[in-house]
C-alpha cells in the first residue's frame, strides 16, 4: 500500500484509478493465495465444478421472461417493425450465447 501511495505522489492524480485497480488486484490475489493455503492446511476437500449444470437454461428462460412484456410494448409502440426488432435482439443474444458455448467445447 505504501508503494501505491508513493507512486501516486510521483505520478499524480491522473493515474489514481489505475493505481487503485492494480493495488486491489494484488490484494485480491494475496487473499486468494492465503485462503487456498489455509484450506490446504486444514485438509478441506477441493471443490469440483458441476458438469451437469447447463447455463443455457437461464438464458432461455430469461429470454422468454423478457420477451413477453417486450412483445406487448414493442407491438403497441412501433407495430410490426418494433416487434421484429425486439425479437431480433432476443434471438441475437441467444445466438451469441450458443456460439460462445460452441466455441468453449473446442
Amino acid at each position: 500500500m505504501r508503494a501505491t501511495v508513493e507512486a501516486r505522489r510521483d505520478l499524480g492524480p491522473e493515474y489514481e484509478a489505475a493505481l487503485i485497480e492494480s493495488f486491489v488486484s494484488r490484494l485480491d490475489a494475496t487473499i486468494a493465495h492465503r485462503v487456498r493455503a489455509e484450506m490446504d492446511a486444514a485438509g478441506a476437500p477441493k471443490v469440483k465444478p458441476r458438469k451437469g449444470a447447463n447455463p443455457s437454461i437461464p438464458i432461455a428462460l430469461g429470454s422468454m421472461g423478457i420477451g413477453i412484456p417486450l412483445t406487448a410494448i414493442a407491438a403497441q409502440s412501433a407495430g410490426t417493425a418494433g416487434l421484429l426488432l425486439a425479437w431480433g435482439g432476443i434471438v441475437a443474444i441467444n445466438f451469441a450465447h450458443a456460439l460462445s458455448r460452441w466455441r468453449e467445447r473446442d
